[in-house]
């Protein structure tokens, strides 16, 4: 996920509800859309943006008209097919996306019009794109579409590592790598929602800010973080580590853990896959678990529906928000990925699809 961003969550007035317009379309559904495509698994600067045909919508689908989208670490993965579902070239990338409903069956739920943000498994990075009915969520008047498609993958996974996963509880003190990306920030949120402690993990006095600005009750760098967590917490250690980067912090992360202490990893932004050392596991009683949520949708073992009825109030009380750092025209795809990719980028990045 990306890294870090030094303000307070941006807010974008020009782009609330009352400025957007309900349901006139940006572009025409006649014949072809733009898009950004993969075409070499060479990627995120060999992207390209091209005219696609508007895809057909199959049974089950919604067919939405993009108005915004967000750049999330699966669209890096995507652009080299290196993501766990691998998608034949050539495709349209993005999977975030907030819009207007183009098109929906009978019994969707949903009609034309309709105001929805949601996660497709790819092509959101187009004026059109599809997705199953069931990852399609209804979006309030009160909210943005730049604002609602920065939420929906950091928002629905953080809701799934921290309560179904890492089962974190009231008064606990969670480890959070990462912790001033867009992941990082929804996980520091949620946490304190619950009521925990939270310790953030950051790489600079900047990232550190924006981790504080979010909630995170201390911050410690990346450098020699197992120190300082030890010292926080009186050597006791921590409760839960929520971990999203991988590469040469996960042993330190484990031997952040209290007795009977679990770390949930989340991906591998820092690059490498670590490997566990299970006599660690034995000696402390502690747990690695995985919280793969996106791997969990084909089989409809996760609930988004029921995951938004349970954050939306905190949603729209301004209590749980993505820290927006640019909001870029579609043509500025390729960038936007190259920068999450290299780590450049700072909070979240969302492509308004009305620019340019």
């Amino acid at each position: 996920m990306s890294d870090a961003q030094p303000d307070q969550p941006t807010h974008h007035p020009t782009l609330d509800p009352d400025h957007e317009p309900a349901t006139e379309p940006v572009h025409g559904r006649a014949g072809s859309m733009r898009a950004i495509v993969n075409s070499t698994d060479g990627g995120p600067r060999s992207l390209e943006l091209r005219d696609l045909p508007v895809p057909h919508r199959p049974p089950g689908h919604v067919l939405v008209e993009v108005r915004a989208a967000g750049v999330a670490f699966p669209d890096v993965l995507q652009s080299r097919s290196e993501y766990q579902h691998r998608i034949p070239t050539p495709f349209a990338l993005g999977s975030e996306f907030a819009g207007v409903v183009a098109e929906a069956g009978e019994g969707s739920g949903f009609a034309e019009g309709d105001r929805v943000f949601g996660v497709a498994s790819h092509g959101a990075f187009a004026d059109y794109v599809v997705a199953p009915g069931d990852r399609v969520l209804p979006l309030p008047d009160s909210i943005g579409f730049v604002d609602a498609a920065a939420l929906p993958i950091n928002l629905l996974s953080a809701d799934f590592a921290l309560r179904d996963r890492g089962q974190v509880q009231p008064g606990e003190t969670v480890l959070i790598q990462g912790a001033a990306g867009g992941l990082g920030v929804a996980l520091i949120q949620q946490a304190k929602l619950i009521g925990a402690t939270v310790i953030a993990v950051v790489s600079t006095e900047e990232k550190a800010a924006l981790a504080r600005s979010v909630g995170a009750d201390h911050t410690v760098f990346a450098a020699d973080f197992l120190t300082e967590v030890r010292q926080l917490t009186d050597h006791r250690g921590v409760d839960v580590v929520l971990d999203p980067v991988g590469g040469d912090r996960f042993t330190d992360s484990l031997r952040c853990l209290a007795k009977r202490g679990r770390l949930v990893v989340l991906g591998f932004t820092g690059g490498s896959i670590p490997t566990v050392k299970t006599n660690r596991l034995l000696l402390n009683n502690i747990s690695v678990v995985g919280a793969a949520w996106e791997g969990l949708m084909p089989e409809c073992l996760v609930s988004l529906p029921e995951q938004w009825a349970r954050l939306s109030p905190a949603v729209e009380l301004g209590e749980l928000r993505a820290s927006i750092s640019e909001v870029v025209p579609l043509e500025q795809v390729p960038e936007a990925v190259a920068s999450l990719d290299e780590r450049r980028a700072r909070g979240k990045i969302v492509i308004d699809l009305g620019l340019g």
